[in-house]
């Protein structure tokens, strides 16, 4: 049997605010509050396909480059009209050193964690 990752965790100042974020870049919910803390996910709940997202209150500084981002693509619309979208709520175009030939865009969230949205258009899962 193999793993699949079921939860990702976002250390950040204002889990608030990146709650709000995610859910409108991925369609996602608010599914449990534990203190300062916010686990948001598919609007039906956690342990289908798609993995919950905790966002968890912190005050460390962020030390470098992450290791890690995400990587989205649009499910009902083309890759521009994506992009104003996110750009709209709140997202803001990153220079990670892209040469301008890339068929992706890096943008990153309101806390500065970089994420890529792709060229292609994918079916959303459910």
């Amino acid at each position: 049997m193999a793993c699949r990752i079921s939860e990702i965790v976002l250390d950040c100042a204002d889990p608030e605010r990146l709650a709000a974020f995610w859910c409108e870049v991925l369609g996602y919910a608010v599914l449990r509050r534990d203190g300062d803390d916010i686990e948001i996910g598919p609007p039906e709940g956690s342990g289908g396909l798609r993995p919950v997202l905790v966002l968890n209150r912190s005050d460390d500084p962020r030390p470098g480059k992450p290791r890690l981002h995400f990587d989205v693509n649009a499910t009902d619309r083309d890759q521009e009209a994506e992009l104003d979208r996110l750009l709209g709520i709140g997202a803001r175009p990153a220079d990670v050193g892209q040469t301008g030939e890339e068929d992706w865009h890096v943008l990153a969230d309101p806390e500065g964690n970089e994420f890529c949205l792709l060229r292609r258009r994918v079916s959303e899962v459910r």
